[in-house]
């Protein structure tokens, strides 16, 4: 700073004030001082101008640890970025924490409490953080869900419309002539599962089919066993008398692998069994064939979770929206089509 100081031509102080409270430094001056400090490549430090201040500029997202959802981990990082660069153009850091133990629950409940944290964004998990009696809840501070609705809990949540994309991609399907499903499902308990399967009954309600077109396989495995939940549907498919025209599956993953199982076996996608994904993760445009999936909003849902978490930082009693639903998109590739058979006939 007394660098910056020297070249600009004016005290320390000046400059102080001129980088955390521009408005008190004549233009002339802060331009000057702006100068010189892009000149002199001078960042200041953030953490000094916390302690100064008297409140930290980090806000903490915390990721789910081993219980991320089916598909999740796929579409975290594109979410995380734009999270990041809107809190960042308003002057915060976002640090991460990864929930995979109860010592990762105590940290963030500590940084929490003591201050270190101005608010957390939770991304996709069953629970709040919490250790012991303690919730992140008693903290005190602004938490934004992202992912999962928490908003009858009075937590302001940032989603997709999981059951409401489901339903249209079942319907697509519907429209192309399917009439047997196989649904290949998430764990039990979990939101994303509960929210994309009510979206499949919902279509075959509107279609006027029985809920008995689908069948429901799964469900038993680990939130991170996506890819395992595909094989051994395939499996089962494979074994089927009677074969269902398309798959529906909770998330990318089970999808990806799906298909990978199936076409060694001689079975044609999309031409014996259509196949459609959910979360649009990127890998998908890369298999045999390019995955139909339905696309979540990424870029949006961070952006809009840092929205929130600013307006609550910046007017505590603030009251945004509980509920913000952002429409998934149905992207259309190739390995969903008509069927080429009768619905039920082997192949």
């Amino acid at each position: 700073m007394s660098d910056v100081a020297r070249l600009a031509g004016v005290a320390t102080s000046t400059v102080s004030r001129a980088l955390a409270v521009p408005g008190r430094v004549n233009e002339a001056t802060r331009r000057r001082i702006a100068a010189a400090a892009e000149q002199l490549g001078y960042i200041p430090n953030a953490a000094a101008q916390s302690l100064r201040a008297g409140r930290s500029t980090n806000i903490m997202a915390t990721l789910p640890g081993p219980n991320t959802n089916f598909g999740v981990a796929q579409i975290i990082p594109a979410v995380v970025q734009s999270l990041s660069a809107t809190l960042s153009g308003s002057g915060f850091d976002l640090l991460f924490c990864n929930r995979n133990s109860p010592a990762a629950e105590r940290h963030i409940l500590g940084q929490a409490f003591d201050g270190a944290i101005r608010g957390v964004v939770v991304f996709g998990a069953a629970a709040l953080p919490s250790y012991g009696r303690r919730s992140l809840t008693d903290a005190y501070i602004p938490i934004v869900s992202l992912l999962i609705d928490r908003s009858e809990a009075g937590i302001p949540s940032v989603v997709t419309n999981d059951r409401g994309a489901m339903r249209d991609g079942v319907l697509h399907l519907i429209a192309l002539g399917h009439r047997s499903f196989l649904y290949v499902a998430g764990p039990p308990g979990s939101y994303h599962e509960a929210e994309r399967f009510a979206g499949v009954l919902d279509a075959l309600a509107t279609a006027g089919l029985s809920a008995r077109a689908v069948i429901r396989h799964g469900g038993c495995l680990g939130f991170n066993a996506g890819l395992e939940a595909g094989v051994e549907a395939a499996q089962t498919y494979l074994a089927m008398e009677r074969r269902p025209t398309a798959v529906v599956c909770c998330a990318d993953d089970a999808a990806i692998s799906f298909i990978g199982t199936v076409r060694p076996h001689g079975v044609a996608v999309p031409g014996d069994v259509s196949v459609l994904g959910f979360d649009g993760a990127a890998v998908g445009a890369f298999c045999d064939p390019p995955l139909t999936s339905l696309a979540q909003p990424t870029r949006d849902l961070g952006i809009r979770a840092a929205d929130v978490m600013l307006q609550l930082l910046e007017d505590v009693a603030a009251v945004p929206p509980l509920k913000t639903t952002l429409p998934s998109r149905l992207l259309l590739r190739a390995s969903t089509g008509a069927p080429r058979r009768a619905p039920g006939e082997r192949t």
